[in-house]
């Protein structure tokens, strides 16, 4: 692979980033509700599933998920259903419009990372990213480090993004703490898990 072809990769890897999508909806949830420190923490959950599901992918493990189709299944829908129990969440939020004060920073970082981490790994379109896609910018004689290369590239650009967005959403506190606004961020966020995770569980491989 030349520096051409990886400039391409990266145009369209920060492409597929910018689109929004379970990751940006998890982590505007978790940044609205606990604040700048727990939205970061879930981006660094969000980076370390694609890590290893990219570490997955060139190790030939994740070729054998996709092919087994009870495991392949079984994973889609705990990912649907783990993105139906946060959005349940959200809107339960919303609905009732009360919010207690927040934990210890402690918890706020694990609840984060969980979240991010969890959403991501059990989103099995991420592993089938990392295996359909990534290979079509390398040459067919290059070797798995490059593949583990584009993987971990695309994690980093989904890493800054995502750190990005809880800077511009934590700037924006004092406008997003009112609860109108808050009650409204809830029902959105709820909503859009929701969708996502109905997607996810009717989206064929």
């Amino acid at each position: 692979m030349n520096w051409h072809a990886y400039g391409t990769f990266l145009t369209f890897a920060a492409v597929v980033v910018l689109i929004p999508g379970p990751d940006f909806a998890v982590v505007t949830g978790n940044t609205v509700s606990g604040g700048r420190r727990r939205g970061m923490w879930c981006a660094v959950g969000v980076s370390t599933s694609n890590v290893i599901q990219g570490a997955a992918a060139v190790a030939g493990l994740g070729a054998l998920v996709v092919r087994a189709q009870p495991v392949f299944h079984a994973i889609k829908w705990l990912g649907a259903l783990y993105l139906a129990y946060l959005g349940v969440q959200a809107l339960r939020l919303a609905i009732r419009g009360r919010y207690a004060p927040s934990p210890e920073a402690g918890a706020e970082a694990a609840n984060g990372w969980r979240q991010g981490f969890l959403s991501n790994i059990t989103n099995p379109k991420v592993l089938m990213f990392y295996l359909a896609i990534l290979p079509q910018f390398l040459t067919p004689d290059a070797g798995a480090t490059l593949l583990l290369a584009l993987a971990l590239t695309h994690a980093v650009l989904s890493l800054a993004y995502l750190l990005f967005l809880t800077t511009m959403l934590h700037r924006a506190r004092r406008i997003l703490e009112r609860r109108p606004v808050r009650r409204a961020l809830d029902a959105l966020t709820g909503t859009a898990m929701l969708a996502f995770g109905a997607r996810l569980a009717i989206d064929r491989p």
